[in-house]
């Protein structure tokens, strides 16, 4: 790691944008979606970062001199070896940012990274973040002690937790975890109907069930390379072979679509 992660709060501070045209305008719209004002080079002495967006190598090199003068941490676009800081690839849910970075290595690397955890991360997911920052004195007064009250939420926030964050459900639970009723909907009986045997298919949805599950119901002509995508201490039970668990637990049936359906 060259380099460490800040989150810089933006919100009416004055930042300098050295540079016109569409890279000096990608760098505006960040600013701004931030919070902050772009102000010109000669309010240098008032702003607290500098952007410099400019194709020359000499003239951006210089205008990040004179903005280093006044003391600014300065970013250059496309040359890495000039700034005192990098622009990572943002993914946002509500109050949740994720940031991708390659220290100025590959930003078309960053960005492909940051699309699969675009495709991986639930759009409820600042949802559940908002809910829990809002339940923070309700979590004081039901754990009072604060190892008790870290303990309580890594349990929910775990994978297959209640609250599993990426869980598109999550945020609706909060309430219920709150007043202790616990129990997921996920519980019971659910049913996936897969539209072929191709793993790589499942949706999102369809593989944290089977990761959770406590039993699998399956077709014998369900391959394996779709059944171990279920816990490895789940039971495994061919549909043919008898009535569904009645034990307490998550049970998955997994069915086949029909060529004709």
């Amino acid at each position: 790691m060259n380099g460490l992660p800040l989150l810089h709060r933006l919100e009416g501070a004055r930042i300098v944008l050295v540079g016109e045209g569409a890279m000096a305008e990608a760098k505006r719209r960040l600013v701004e979606r931030a919070g902050g004002t772009c102000v010109s080079e000669a309010e240098a002495h008032q702003a607290r970062l500098g952007f410099v967006a400019l194709d020359d190598g000499r003239e951006a090199e210089a205008a990040a001199l004179r903005l280093k003068r006044h003391e600014l941490l300065v970013n250059v676009a496309d040359r890495p070896e000039l700034c005192d800081f990098t622009l990572p690839s943002v993914l946002e849910r509500g109050p949740i940012t994720v940031a991708v970075a390659t220290g100025g290595a590959s930003a078309g690397l960053a960005k492909q990274l940051r699309l699969a955890l675009e495709r991986i991360l639930p759009a409820s997911l600042g949802d559940l973040a908002s809910r829990l920052g809002n339940a923070r004195e309700t979590m004081r007064d039901r754990w009072p002690d604060g190892g008790e009250r870290r303990r309580a939420l890594d349990a929910a926030l775990a994978s297959g937790g209640v609250l599993d964050p990426l869980d598109a459900g999550s945020a609706d639970r909060v309430e219920d975890w709150l007043k202790g009723r616990e129990k997921r909907d996920a519980e019971g009986t659910v049913e996936i109907l897969l539209m072929s045997t191709d793993p790589d298919d499942l949706t999102l949805r369809h593989a944290r069930l089977l990761g959770t599950a406590d039993y699998v119901v399956h077709p014998r002509d369900i391959p394996e390379a779709i059944l171990v995508r279920a816990r490895a201490d789940a039971e495994r039970i061919v549909l043919e072979d008898g009535p569904l668990p009645r034990d307490h637990g998550l049970t998955v049936v997994l069915r086949m679509k029909s060529a004709d359906a």
